[in-house]
C-alpha cells in the first residue's frame, strides 16, 4: 500500500456526515441553558413557537412545541432577554440544528440589574418618582383592590391581615401572574382595570420574595407607567424588606412586604373602637359639664329675677282675672235680660191662650154634659145647662 493511501480521507455521504454531527451534538448538548435576546418570534397554526436567540456575535434557532407552549403559557416578544433551557437537536433534511426549548426564564442578574438601573434613572429624570405626583391614602378605606396571583401566599397574607385588622373592608382581587414573561402585561391589565372603574379606595400590587429574575415584572416600564397613571391611590408591596423594585418608586406608597401593605392601608379597628369610646366619654363629659354650667346659670338668673318675674306674672294674671270677671258679668247680664224678655213673651202668649181671659172680660160659658158649648148647633134646649161667669156658675133647666 502506498504511503499516500494512508492519508486519503474517507468519503461520506451527506446523510452519513449529518448523522455523525447529529449524534455528536445531540449526545453532548442535553439539558443546556442559553441566554440571549428573542428575535423573529412567531407561533404557527399548529401551536408551535419558532424564534431566534441571539447576542452580539451569534444566533441560534429555537422552537417550543405546542405541548410545552401550553404548559408554559408564555407569549414571547421580540427584544426580551431570556434564558431558554432544553436540548440541541439536528434536523437532517435542512442540515441545521436548533434548540428544543422546555423551560423559559428571565435573563441573568447582571443584565437585569443593568436594565433596572437604566430604567430607574430614566423614569426618575422624567419625574415619575416625584412626591408631587403621589396621592394620599384614604384614612378609612372600605373597598381595597389587590393585584397579585390568586394562588400565591401574598394574597393570603394580605387577606388574613385585613380580616384581623380592618374586617369592615371589602377585598377585590384581580389575578395577575407575578413571575415570567407574561406577568408584566397581566399586571398592566389589572392595574388599568381598577383605574378605569375606580371601584376601590386603594390598590395594593405585589408579590412575595424571590430573586431579581422572579421580581422582574415589577421592574418593567409598562407596569411603572400603569402605576403612575392609575387614578386610585396605590401601594407597592414587592418582595422582602430589602427588595426594591421600580414599582416601589412609582407607587404612591411602598410597603416593605405584602403583609405590611394592609397595615399601611388601613387603621386598626380595635384602635378605632377605643378612639370612638374615648370620644364618646369625652363628649359625655363635655355635655355633662355644659349641662351643669347651664343649670348654674339658670339658677343664678332665677335667683336674680325671681321676684320681678313672679310679680310681673301675678300682675299679668290679676289683670287677666279682672278682664275675665268683667266679661263674665257682662255676659251674665245679657243672658238674664234675654231670659227675662223671653219669659215675658211666653207669659203674654200664655195669657192670650188662657180660656178664662174672656170670663174676666165679662163673657160667660155654657156647659152641657161637662162639655163647653161653643156653637148653637151643639146646644140642646131639652137638657140642663150650666152658665159660667167670672165669679160663679148657674144651672138652667
Amino acid at each position: 500500500m502506498a504511503q499516500s493511501d494512508l492519508f486519503t480521507p474517507k468519503v461520506l455521504s451527506v446523510s452519513e456526515l449529518t448523522g455523525e454531527i447529529k449524534a455528536m451534538l445531540e449526545g453532548n448538548f442535553l439539558d443546556i441553558k442559553v441566554e440571549g435576546e428573542v428575535s423573529n418570534a412567531s407561533t404557527s397554526r399548529a401551536g408551535h413557537t419558532y424564534f431566534t436567540i441571539k447576542d452580539e456575535d451569534a444566533q441560534l434557532s429555537a422552537v417550543i412545541w405546542r405541548g410545552v407552549n401550553q404548559r408554559l403559557g408564555i407569549e414571547l416578544e421580540d427584544g426580551q432577554q431570556i434564558i431558554a433551557g432544553g436540548d440541541i437537536q439536528v434536523y437532517p433534511p435542512h442540515g441545521k440544528y436548533q434548540l428544543i426549548v422546555r423551560s423559559l426564564e428571565q435573563a441573568g442578574k447582571g443584565a437585569l440589574q443593568e436594565a433596572f438601573e437604566k430604567l430607574k434613572t430614566e423614569l426618575k429624570e422624567e419625574g415619575l418618582f416625584d412626591d408631587e405626583h403621589k396621592k394620599a391614602l384614604p384614612k378609612f378605606p372600605f373597598k381595597i383592590g389587590v393585584v397579585t396571583s390568586a394562588t400565591g401566599a401574598a394574597f393570603h397574607d394580605i387577606r388574613d391581615t385585613l380580616e384581623r385588622r380592618w374586617p369592615v373592608a371589602e377585598v377585590l382581587l384581580h389575578h395577575a401572574s407575578v413571575q415570567g414573561v407574561n406577568a408584566a402585561p397581566e399586571l398592566v391589565k389589572a392595574i388599568n382595570w381598577f383605574s378605569d372603574r375606580q371601584n376601590v379606595d386603594v390598590l395594593i400590587i405585589g408579590r412575595g420574595g424571590g430573586s431579581l429574575e422572579d421580581l422582574w415584572p415589577f421592574n418593567e416600564e409598562a407596569v411603572a407607567r400603569a402605576l403612575f397613571n392609575c387614578k386610585v391611590p396605590t401601594i407597592s408591596a414587592v418582595g422582602h424588606e430589602v427588595d426594591f423594585s421600580i414599582s416601589d418608586f412609582v407607587a404612591d406608597t411602598r410597603a416593605a412586604t405584602p403583609t405590611q401593605a394592609p397595615i399601611i392601608a388601613t387603621p386598626d379597628i380595635n384602635e378605632v373602637r377605643m378612639f370612638a369610646d374615648d370620644l364618646t366619654t369625652r363628649l359625655h363629659d363635655i355635655v355633662k359639664q355644659r349641662t351643669t354650667d347651664q343649670k348654674e346659670r339658670i339658677q343664678q338668673l332665677v335667683q336674680s329675677h325671681a321676684l320681678q318675674a313672679v310679680q310681673q306674672k301675678v300682675n299679668n294674671n290679676h289683670e287677666r282675672v279682672n278682664n275675665l270677671v268683667e266679661r263674665l258679668q257682662h255676659r251674665r247680664e245679657v243672658h238674664f235680660i234675654k231670659k227675662h224678655d223671653k219669659l215675658k213673651e211666653l207669659r203674654h202668649r200664655l195669657e192670650l191662650k188662657n180660656p178664662n181671659t174672656a170670663l174676666n172680660q165679662g163673657y160667660s160659658r155654657i156647659w152641657q154634659d161637662d162639655e163647653w158649648i161653643r156653637s148653637v148647633d151643639d146646644f140642646d134646649a131639652e137638657k140642663e145647662a150650666t152658665i159660667e161667669w167670672r165669679d160663679g156658675q148657674s144651672i138652667v133647666n
